[in-house]
């Protein structure tokens, strides 16, 4: 039997429902890294079937690393306002914006295949599955750059 405590546990790693944490635990009998591999397959799935929809809105997101010789700037698009309004949404944007300024990705194929830095094991691809899944809206990265004085 699933606890109660497993499911918040999930919940508090992937951010995702508590439905959806409950039934990919269920599917993985109480297994937690079997379950966050059922909910990535399952975003990706996810994420696959939303991919014709129409990006109607989205954010802006910037990060100045400390000491100011570092900066960048994304775009990050979704399907409607209620979504780019929402902060979650908000901060997936800026902790992109943080690994551009950390990683250096050369272009939007690059940034999506690099491990998330603070992910565990995850790309910025599964990062922004993970984003579709959790609002139920297709979601992609549009531009970005990156300043640095050095």
């Amino acid at each position: 039997m699933i606890t109660t405590e497993q499911i918040k546990e999930l919940r508090e790693k992937t951010s995702l429902s508590i439905m959806q944490c409950q039934k990919a635990l269920e599917e993985a009998n109480g297994d937690e890294i079997l379950a966050i591999k059922l909910l990535k397959e399952k975003g990706a799935e996810i994420a696959s079937r939303k991919s014709g929809r129409t990006l109607g809105a989205g954010v802006v997101s910037s990060y100045i690393h400390t000491g100011d010789s570092v900066g960048t700037m994304v775009e990050l698009f979704c399907e409607t306002d209620f979504v780019a309004k929402n902060p979650e949404f908000k901060n997936t944007a800026r902790e992109i914006a943080m690994h551009i300024a950390a990683m250096k990705p050369a272009d939007v194929g690059e940034l999506l295949q690099q491990p998330y830095i603070k992910g565990n094991g995850e790309t910025v691809g599964d990062l922004i599955n993970g984003t579709i899944q959790k609002f139920g809206e297709r979601t992609e990265v549009g531009q970005f750059i990156r300043y640095s004085i050095n």
